[in-house]
């Protein structure tokens, strides 16, 4: 116990033996988080703004916009400024709360999708009981189950890893506070929380993908009845972009854990690298192109037809254009009797 309460910081080595790829990976991953943070944000915003994106699939992809944002932000401004400075460390209770919030965010993720993927199946297959089922009630309890489960599932690894004894190691071979690097370096025995990690990532991980699954099968089966091409065309573009996230996100994990272990440890350490930091920045990009509301919505905000008809639901705003027009009108009845 007192060489486990002696460490109070932690050491990430990250690529400390490469400092000329960590710039390089300092200049993308800048890049790549800028980038994430602001396609997200711009995604949040269109939600709040667009009436014609007040729709239980933008809930849930707000929501899925808010846990990216988090999860990079998380990690990647104490990765960026590791990657300028000599001594890379990160106190104990940063380092626990890093696990914690990136293990949370990223079981929350794929309870998310399972969640988008069955309101598809929903829109596609009962479109006459759409708003019934889908209620805004509905749709919040499903995003808090998701929120809840996702972190409780964390508490849990979290109180069950730092109870285990680290006889002082310090040194995390990782960019950031990961779970199975932070289980590397205790010195007692682990075997019940491989177990446990193990047994939560079946059911947070693959019983979602198998819901998705199914929820396409369905879904692909109710579109081959449509008559019409034009019809099919018009509903598999609605769930187009969900399932392009979706094959992302699991298609980075199957081959971040399936692929054979490589001989640098580095490579494990860049594709782990790519994947809490490429794929969260992919989904703006995703729903931006493959969505014509989407679009539709960044146009007029372009144009600034949002913004215009936002500020005129308010209450002081509408009174202000209500006294221009007036103003308008007695001047252009003041002409024409003139």
């Amino acid at each position: 116990m007192a060489n486990q309460t002696a460490v109070t910081e932690y050491i990430l080595l990250g690529l400390h033996e490469h400092p000329n790829l960590e710039m390089v990976l300092f200049v993308l991953c800048l890049g790549i988080y800028s980038m994430n943070v602001l396609g997200n944000s711009l995604l949040i915003g269109l939600n709040m703004l667009d009436p014609r994106l007040h729709s239980p699939m933008y809930f849930f992809l707000s929501n899925l916009s808010l846990m990216d944002i988090c999860g990079t932000s998380s990690f990647v401004p104490l990765m960026l400024t590791n990657f300028l400075e000599a001594q890379r460390t990160i106190s104990f209770l940063g380092c626990a709360l890093q696990m914690y919030l990136t293990l949370a965010l990223g079981s929350t993720e794929c309870l998310l999708l399972a969640v988008m993927a069955y309101d598809r199946y929903v829109a596609i297959c009962q479109p006459l009981r759409y708003t019934e089922i889908m209620s805004r009630w509905t749709c919040l309890w499903m995003a808090v189950l998701s929120w809840g489960t996702g972190f409780a599932n964390s508490l849990l690894q979290s109180l069950l890893a730092w109870s285990l004894p680290f006889c002082g190691h310090n040194i995390i071979n990782h960019f950031f506070c990961e779970i199975l690097a932070v289980l590397k370096l205790s010195c007692g025995d682990i075997s019940l929380n491989a177990l446990l990690l193990i047994m939560a990532t079946a059911v947070l991980t693959l019983a979602p993908l198998l819901l998705i699954c199914l929820s396409y099968i369905l879904i692909l089966a109710a579109i081959l009845r449509v008559p019409s091409a034009a019809g099919r065309c018009k509903a598999f573009s609605t769930c187009s972009a969900h399932l392009t996230v979706v094959v992302v996100f699991y298609g980075t994990i199957s081959f971040m854990y399936f692929k054979s272990k490589a001989e640098d440890p580095n490579l494990d350490k860049i594709i782990a690298l790519f994947y809490g930091v490429v794929t969260p920045s992919l989904n703006p990009i995703i729903y931006s192109l493959r969505n014509a509301e989407v679009k539709s919505a960044v146009l007029a905000l372009l144009w600034g037809d949002l913004l215009s008809r936002k500020l005129s639901h308010l209450p002081c705003c509408s009174s202000t254009v209500s006294r221009k027009t007036a103003r308008s009108v007695m001047v252009m009845t003041s002409n024409r009797s003139g």
